[in-house]
């Protein structure tokens, strides 16, 4: 089988490798740090590069401190629908929601922050859960003539499936890389999120599958 080169009209969308997702985080994924120097590997070979940063304000809807009597990973409904409630994670201006250390990417051109409503969860690159608050990342890549992507980060089955579906019904040729990625799975999400991104046409690829500069 020939090997990947990413074309001109490729992008690279690196979604919450963040300190929060992190070893030592507080959402860690396990063994978040992992995809880090897979992450570093791939990049070379693109020449677009998007990095998302989640970055929450103290107190954020999706958090479990912000809801009397609920804990960590309980579900709540908002006026968008069910929540997951999440550890306080990656408030706006900490270390937690800093890129983590030994992410090298030097040439990506755009940081998109999503989150940062105070009321609306955002785990999608490009819409944030209402369905209805767009972040600019559809526009900016058509604009920019980008016809596919490739979804690497943290974590599969929630901001990198969201991101992945989102792309495909933009229009965007989706592959996601799986080995640079890592899950929370919780009930089944991680199958779950994987049969849904392949029922809407989202590739499944591996970092081998690449030609590397």
């Amino acid at each position: 089988m020939s090997l990947i080169t990413p074309a001109p009209d490729a992008a690279l969308i690196v979604v919450d490798v963040q300190n929060g997702f992190c070893d030592g985080g507080n959402l860690a994924v396990a063994g978040g740090a992992q995809v880090v120097p897979i992450i570093n590997r791939l990049a070379p070979a693109f020449a677009n590069i998007v990095i998302t940063q989640d970055w929450h304000p103290a107190g954020h809807a999706s958090f479990a401190s912000a809801h009397h009597g609920k804990a960590a990973f309980d579900t709540t409904e908002m006026f968008y629908g069910s929540q997951v409630l999440w550890p306080d994670h990656c408030v706006q201006g900490t270390p937690d929601a800093e890129l983590h250390a030994d992410l090298h990417l030097p040439t990506a051109q755009l940081i998109i922050r999503k989150g940062f409503h105070a009321g609306i969860d955002s785990y999608s690159a490009f819409m944030e859960a209402d369905r209805q608050t767009q972040t600019g990342l559809q526009a900016y890549l058509k604009q920019r003539g980008i016809r596919s992507v490739y979804v690497v980060g943290l974590a599969t089955d929630f901001c990198v499936a969201w991101t992945a579906l989102d792309a495909r019904t933009a229009g965007f040729d989706t592959s996601v890389i799986e080995d640079a990625c890592r899950a929370i799975d919780m009930n089944g999400s991680l199958a779950a999120a994987w049969a849904q991104m392949q029922s809407q046409g989202v590739k499944r690829l591996q970092s081998s599958s690449f030609q590397l500069p």
